[in-house]
């Protein structure tokens, strides 16, 4: 599970409705649907949603690598 410290709560609003939503094409006309302002944090806050799902699988595959790693040892 990925998690983002410091967002605001307009932010953690915007995650929690990305994060609901089903397809690429839904997150894009959500974000499209805002004002200005507000599209700018929800694209913000998709990119660390994306950035934190990466670190998240390249942590598991360093870990899964590590364990291997002990088993050939």
């Amino acid at each position: 599970m990925i998690q983002i410290e410091g967002l605001s709560k307009k932010q953690r609003m915007f995650a929690d409705i990305i994060w609901s939503l089903d397809t690429q094409d839904q997150v894009q006309a959500f974000i499209r649907s805002l004002p200005e302002r507000d599209r700018k944090q929800a694209q913000v806050v998709c990119e660390m949603m994306i950035l934190a799902f990466i670190d998240e699988v390249n942590t598991v595959e360093e870990t899964t690598i590590d364990l291997i790693n002990s088993f050939k040892e």
